[in-house]
């Protein structure tokens, strides 16, 4: 089967694998759908693994089921969760699934930018969903970046009626814009430094935009007399926590959404978070019931994440899906179709 073959951000590969074969208590999926994360051109991240297969935000159809399967069949429409949590350590037992040794360790062969994936037995048990009739495959590969967002929102302790600020408006901001507008928040402000992004921003429903180069606190201020109660910093630019920290309200939450390179350190301001009562709080991972709310907001058309969608590729084609989204350009989601539809 041919598979997208990571070697470094500009250096992807179609090349000839094996197709997997499965066990008992797997599943098969024939890959319909995968977007192309964030995650997978941070190269400080992925290329000490490289060669290999990326992709784990996938939706497709079960092509095979192994034998004690009974909760799926060949041809259902389902979206997969490359990590899954144990639910039973005391991590998990505490809420805290993300951090679950199991969710670390799990994962799918060899990865969404492939014809077929090999869903291991507690991926199938724990991390397969099924797609509703309404939800597309693009649709549905949606559901694992939005349940990280989602999952963000929990952690940090979101309310309606908060004004939300978001640094940042690649597809992880933009999904928090979504996300926020449908809880309720107001007003939403966004920022980034392309005006292409935030132009994004507004058709996601930003109330204000703001250029990440210009006073972002003091238009803030100036805008609505106050600061955000809610601060997601979806930029791991230092200028960005800076302009979180002096943009959130007394008593507010910050969520550090986006990582900083391993030993990067930034000096947080810790007697002003002590006085003003700041909570900061980060966020990794979608735990299942996080994707679960997450298809159900995409398949009530509470949250629309095809609009998102700015590019579509075929495998033999990754290499320049894979450059358009390490270029941060004119490009939001991209999604590699190793069957088209």
């Amino acid at each position: 089967m041919k598979a997208a073959v990571y070697y470094k951000n500009d250096d992807v590969r179609c090349e000839n694998v094996a197709r997997p074969e499965i066990s008992s208590g797997e599943l098969l999926l024939k890959v319909y759908a995968s977007g192309i994360c964030g995650s997978d051109v941070m190269e400080w991240y992925r290329i000490k693994k490289a060669p290999l297969v990326l992709g784990h935000e996938v939706a497709g159809l079960v092509e095979e089921v192994g034998e004690g399967v009974t909760k799926f069949k060949k041809g259902d429409r389902v979206t997969v969760a490359h990590h899954v949590p144990c639910n039973t350590c005391r991590f998990c037992l505490n809420g805290e699934h993300s951090v679950c040794d199991m969710l670390r360790s799990t994962n799918f062969e060899p990865g969404g930018f492939a014809e077929f994936v090999r869903v291991p037995q507690v991926n199938v048990d724990r991390g397969t969903f099924l797609l509703p009739e309404s939800v597309s495959f693009e649709e549905g590969s949606f559901s694992e970046p939005l349940g990280c967002v989602i999952r963000g929102f929990q952690k940090a302790r979101f309310t309606s009626g908060q004004c939300v600020l978001v640094l940042g408006s690649g597809i992880s901001g933009l999904l928090h814009i979504k996300l926020a507008k449908a809880l309720g928040a107001g007003p939403i402000i966004a920022t980034d430094i392309s005006p292409y992004r935030l132009d994004a921003a507004k058709r996601a429903g930003a109330d204000l935009v703001i250029d990440a180069k210009d006073d972002v606190p003091a238009i803030i201020e100036e805008s609505y007399g106050r600061k955000a109660d809610f601060v997601s910093i979806c930029a791991g630019a230092d200028k960005a926590i800076e302009q979180g920290l002096s943009s959130v309200e007394r008593g507010g939450n910050i969520l550090l959404f986006a990582p900083k390179e391993p030993g990067e350190t930034f000096p947080f301001p810790l007697f002003d978070l002590w006085k003003d009562n700041i909570t900061v709080t980060t966020s990794y991972a979608s735990p299942p019931a996080e994707t679960l709310k997450a298809i159900e907001l995409i398949a009530s058309k509470r949250i629309t994440v095809d609009d998102m969608v700015t590019h579509r590729f075929p495998i033999e084609e990754a290499k320049e899906g894979f450059a358009l989204v390490a270029g941060a350009g004119e490009s939001i989601k991209v999604i590699i179709e190793p069957h088209k539809a």
